[in-house]
């Protein structure tokens, strides 16, 4: 069966269907986004990539960075609401680390297609 849409003729009105549902949970696609806007980043990025070697403290995230404490603080505040990082506390230090294995598993997909993708030097 053949349907029009915005104008045109819906080929494959399977295909449509299935890409509806997929696009149709506005709560998922808002936490989608927000993840997304999140990692775009450099900055909290860095700090990703830092924590997908292991757990830190923010001294440590700081000092791997070249970043202040406060500055540090602030961001894992802002990636610890998203379910970016997760946090522990030990004595008077509190460690950092990626929420769960599908932050790594984003991270070393992204830098795969980044690998794939990616546009050759001009100069080399």
């Amino acid at each position: 069966m053949e349907m029009k849409d915005s104008g045109c003729h819906i080929v494959n009105e399977k295909l449509v269907e299935e890409a509806k549902a997929g696009i149709s949970n506005r709560a998922e696609l808002d936490y989608l986004s927000e993840l997304f806007k999140l990692l775009s980043d450099p900055t909290r990025m860095k700090l990703v990539l830092a924590l997908s070697c292991g757990e830190m403290c923010v001294c440590d995230l700081g000092a791997a960075l070249g970043m202040t404490k406060s500055a540090i603080s602030h961001q894992l505040k802002t990636m610890k609401q998203c379910s970016v990082v997760k946090s522990r506390r030990e004595g008077k230090n509190v460690f950092y680390s990626l929420h769960d294995q599908h932050m790594t598993d984003i991270i070393a997909l992204a830098a795969c297609h980044a690998g794939h993708v990616r546009p050759v030097s001009e100069e080399g």
